[in-house]
């Protein structure tokens, strides 16, 4: 368990400190939607560009704790080149990940580099830094424009 909790501190780090796809507007992005958490304060705006329902580019804008700035720059590495019904997929796998005890498989094989969220159960408090950006996503894709909050 101390190789797992090393690897998901060094990526939380590594993506807090240096996030991918951030901050970025994509000058053709054509869906975005605006998050934010009133009793932290990570607030960001995710945007995406989607072309015949493949996301083709991501980025992010906004700040927010290393939690939720490591799970945007993960979301949206993840995301790009993906067709919109595996995203919903991946929501729904990553957030499932994240809030649910009991898992159906091994989240790996469907998940990669995101199971390194795994970590964030440790720290019940942060699972809603770690699921703002997602939901995000998530309203952008989606057409939403209400501000998405998962407080």
């Amino acid at each position: 368990m101390n190789d797992l909790r090393d690897l998901y501190e060094e990526v939380i780090l590594d993506h807090n400190r240096n996030p991918r796809n951030y901050p970025k507007k994509p000058d053709d992005s054509n869906c975005s939607a605006h998050g934010f958490n009133p009793l932290c304060g990570d607030e960001f705006f995710v945007h995406l560009t989607v072309e015949d329902g493949i996301i083709k580019d991501a980025g992010f804008e906004g700040a927010g704790c290393a939690i939720s700035t490591a799970s945007a720059s993960l979301m949206t590495e993840a995301l790009i080149g993906k067709p919109i019904a595996d995203v919903d997929a991946m929501f729904k796998q990553v957030h499932t990940l994240l809030t649910e005890e009991a898992q159906v498989g091994d989240p790996k094989e469907f998940l990669g580099k995101l199971t390194v969220l795994t970590g964030v159960k440790e720290y019940p408090m942060r699972v809603k830094c770690a699921t703002l950006a997602w939901h995000t996503m998530q309203a952008a894709l989606h057409d939403d424009d209400a501000t998405v909050t998962t407080e």
